[in-house]
């Protein structure tokens, strides 16, 4: 099989988002489809679970057609940073809120780089980040997030 793989990381890639798109698309064969003007609760994990599985058959196909880089190693330290960053942002979403939740991911996942300095230009995006996501998800969409959660009296 070794020699079908002409790009293991194409291939590879490949296998993981095609599996997580069919994982995605089996959890979500349930739930009420509806139309693209009426959308029910499974019409975007469906969606977006094709997409992933259609762009994990194209990276698979790459990984068997076209000459790729070989793996390299696998960089633990900055993968547990970015998990313990999204953890982190999920138990603190309800006690400490939306915008020290998403301060925590931001800053916590880019740690994660070799490259990482406090910048004021970078900390201005972030901010602008904090504002958009704000203004979409609680604004814009109405989800029940608090801005400020239980450990500021919200």
């Amino acid at each position: 099989m070794s020699s079908l793989i002409k790009s293991p990381k194409d291939f590879w890639t490949g296998v993981l988002y095609f599996g997580f798109g069919a994982i995605a698309f089996w959890i979500a064969r349930d739930y009420a489809f509806g139309t693209a003007s009426r959308m029910g609760a499974g019409y975007f994990p469906t969606v977006l679970s094709g997409l992933l599985m259609f762009f994990g058959v194209l990276a698979l196909l790459r990984g068997v057609t076209q000459r790729g880089a070989p793996f390299g190693a696998f960089a633990f330290k900055p993968a547990l940073i970015i998990t313990a960053s999204t953890l982190a942002f999920g138990l603190l979403l309800t006690r400490a809120g939306l915008i020290i939740s998403l301060v925590v991911l931001i800053f916590g996942s880019a740690s994660a780089s070799a490259k990482f300095r406090f910048e004021w230009r970078a900390t201005l995006l972030a901010l602008g980040l904090i504002a958009f996501c704000v203004l979409v998800f609680i604004k814009g969409l109405g989800l029940p997030m608090p801005l400020f959660g239980s450990w500021f009296g919200e």
